[in-house]
């Protein structure tokens, strides 16, 4: 099955052409489930990150009797960090 033609275009990159902080996550994330982790990882540097995130924040949502706030926003903070510097690496 081939899930690529599956995937949601990036509304940036289709209207201005200009790549935003999130594009090639969808990619990074079919070849972590392929088992192919370096390759993900230089696809999209914060598909880890992301995943992390991800995870807090449905802990958030789920878990209500614990609180998830601080290490949610620690998260985010490292999350967009890698963003960043991995668009700044493909990029520049």
């Amino acid at each position: 099955m081939n899930l690529e033609k599956y995937m949601i275009p990036c509304l940036s990159k289709t209207l201005f052409g200009i790549e935003c902080l999130g594009c090639g996550f969808q990619r990074a994330f079919l070849l972590l489930l392929k088992g192919e982790f370096s390759m993900a990882f230089q696809m999209y540097p914060a598909v880890y990150t992301t995943l992390i995130f991800l995870g807090f924040l449905v802990l958030h949502f789920v878990d209500n009797s614990k609180n998830y706030k601080k290490p949610l926003t620690s998260m985010a903070v490292i999350n967009v960090l890698f963003m960043v510097a991995g668009y700044y690496y493909k990029h520049f």
